[in-house]
């Protein structure tokens, strides 16, 4: 099983988070993230949920929350011991140096990000390549078309709750309405074909 290293703004949008680690939790990849990249996570949910005007005591059981489910299903995912690999990243952003030296520290195959500019593919060391979520999850579509498919059922089966409940085929649209174009038009004719939508 390969292994990837999930950057914070992959892990912010709620429905993308739920199709990726539910694609996790199928077996199809091993997912990491480091300290420094869930704090980022902390950090832009609160003020995400700040302006969607909740309540500091609802964000703070939101996050308990997640951050719980995150650690329960995946109790290896946390990357530690990045920090003295540092100093070896250059990056444009040397704010994005903490997710190469994580990716480092955890032996990751692939870096998940939507900042794909941030981590130019002549600064990561071999054999480490990064992709973006539409990427990432179309490369996973073809080999584990049926887990792929299974996790956005899981996901659906989960709205209601909070929000609109939402079908597969919700959840496609969705995507690929939010920048994920080419992962969520393959998923759709996917789940167009008898007996998976």
């Amino acid at each position: 099983m390969f292994s990837a290293l999930l950057d914070t703004c992959v892990l912010v949008p709620s429905r993308a988070r739920d199709v990726l680690l539910e694609v996790a939790s199928a077996g199809v990849y091993r997912p990491l993230w480091s300290s420094e990249i869930l704090a980022e996570l902390d950090r832009a949910l609160r003020l995400l949920q700040g302006k969607r005007g909740m309540a500091p005591e609802e964000t703070d059981a939101y996050l308990v929350r997640l951050f719980r489910q995150m650690e329960m299903a995946f109790p290896d995912a946390l990357v530690t011991d990045w920090e003295s690999l540092l100093d070896a990243v250059q990056l444009p952003d040397p704010g994005d140096r903490h997710v190469v030296a994580a990716a480092r520290a955890g032996r990751a195959d692939v870096i998940v990000t939507d900042n794909i500019a941030d981590f130019p593919p002549g600064a990561l060391p071999a054999p480490l390549i990064r992709q973006s979520l539409d990427e990432f999850l179309l490369d996973s579509l073809d080999p584990y078309q049926g887990q792929v498919i299974s996790a956005v059922h899981a996901v659906a089966r989960r709205t209601g709750r909070s929000g609109p409940a939402m079908t597969a085929r919700d959840i496609a649209t969705y995507l690929q309405a939010r920048g994920m174009p080419v992962f969520g038009e393959r998923l759709l004719a996917n789940l167009d074909q008898p007996g998976r939508a």
